[in-house]
């Protein structure tokens, strides 16, 4: 995250209503635009509202901002004229926004995505951008006299290395943190928590492993879960892919983009899920044996699974490049082929109940990000920070 001289920017092909001076109004705030989740999900939100948005964006991104929101516009024309950008820095007091009080004055929903999702951070950049960041953001809520709901998106895996069930409602339970990222993620939350008990009107969200669209395949990076089907796509017919421990015992829980941005755009709706949390997950997810499979069904391969130490493993990728080549997965990634957690979803069924909005099985869609990434290989595995 960039730091220091970051002003308010309206965007230039916007026009800015005149209720402050140089300040556009906002009832919904967001910071995460135009990141992988929040463009998707902002359009959302404005469609069940009448009111304008802004959203606060780093200077260097402040371009691909201003160019989403004019995408976003020509795609649906009721969105033109209500998104802008201000650039602003969330490790900032206020989030580096000028005259923040004048715009806080009009929000009404704040919604927190944004975050350092890096699963090797740094541990004192994941405080600084996680935590702190979130505390900033905690701290303009604060200032927002017409505020109706803190909207914060968190991670199940708060969780950390906590054997069994976790429900929505835990989050103390004492287990060690695979990285630096669920470390500080916790820490962010517990933040969040602490205010909602306060008197904070608020509203959490946990999301599973969030791959791309569950009908297009569409992501904007390749991270995560997708190294190991990079893995798949680079070898032959029969194709080999590590396993650690048991591969039955074991599952991936994993979501589609669209399943996550439709059940928070509902829940972030309705007046029951004031105060709630929510684990956006798979209720019924996959064991890495089964997802194995459906990845070799996907991808078109025999996938034979090679049993592998995890711990002189991750050892051997974390400490030797050329050992991590060969993998062509990241040390950090190893953890979550053994992840021992298993993520209640009570809340989330509940309130969606009636809805249509459920998720969906990954092997009804594995064939869609398979497609996605063959006909897009050159996108990335960088973050936006």
């Amino acid at each position: 995250m960039p730091n220091g001289g970051l002003l308010a920017h309206p965007v230039p092909f916007l026009r800015a209503p005149a209720s402050h001076a140089g300040v556009v109004p906002t009832s919904v705030f967001m910071t995460g635009f135009p990141g992988f989740l929040a463009t998707e999900l902002l359009p959302k939100i404005l469609a069940r509202t009448d009111e304008p948005a802004v959203c606060v964006v780093q200077k260097k991104y402040l371009g691909q901002a201003e160019r989403r929101v004019a995408e976003l516009a020509e795609n649906d024309p009721k969105l033109s004229g209500r998104i802008h950008v201000v650039a602003g820095d969330i490790t900032r007091p206020q989030l580096g926004i000028d005259d923040a009080d004048a715009l806080a004055s009009d929000v009404t929903e704040l919604w927190h995505l944004a975050a350092d999702y890096d699963l090797a951070v740094p541990r004192e950049v994941g405080l600084r951008v996680n935590l702190n960041g979130t505390r900033n953001a905690l701290e303009l809520a604060a200032r927002c006299p017409r505020l109706r709901r803190f909207h914060y998106f968190s991670t199940c895996y708060v969780s950390g290395r906590y054997t069994g069930p976790f429900a929505e409602d835990d989050l103390e339970v004492g287990a060690r943190y695979n990285n630096f990222y669920e470390e500080t993620k916790h820490l962010a939350e517990a933040a969040v928590r602490e205010r909602m008990a306060q008197g904070l009107p608020a509203t959490v969200y946990r999301p599973s492993i969030v791959l791309g669209d569950s009908r297009t395949g569409q992501t904007q990076k390749y991270d995560g879960l997708y190294f190991a089907i990079r893995l798949l796509l680079r070898q032959p017919r029969v194709a080999a892919l590590p396993v650690f421990g048991d591969p039955t015992a074991y599952r991936a829980n994993i979501v589609p983009r669209d399943f996550v941005t439709d059940a928070v755009n509902h829940l972030s709706g309705i007046p029951q899920s004031l105060g709630r949390t929510y684990h956006i997950a798979d209720p019924h997810p996959l064991t890495i044996d089964e997802w194995y499979d459906a990845l070799g069904e996907a991808t078109g391969r025999r996938v034979v699974r090679i049993p592998m130490p995890e711990r002189l493993t991750r050892a051997a990728v974390g400490r030797i490049p050329r050992a991590s080549g060969l993998l062509g997965i990241p040390a950090e990634l190893l953890d979550y082929f053994v992840h021992p957690t298993h993520y209640l979803t009570e809340h989330t069924r509940t309130d969606l109940a009636g809805t249509g909005i459920a998720c969906p099985p990954f092997s009804s869609y594995a064939s869609k990000i398979v497609g996605f990434m063959r006909a897009h290989p050159d996108i990335s595995s960088e973050a936006m920070v």
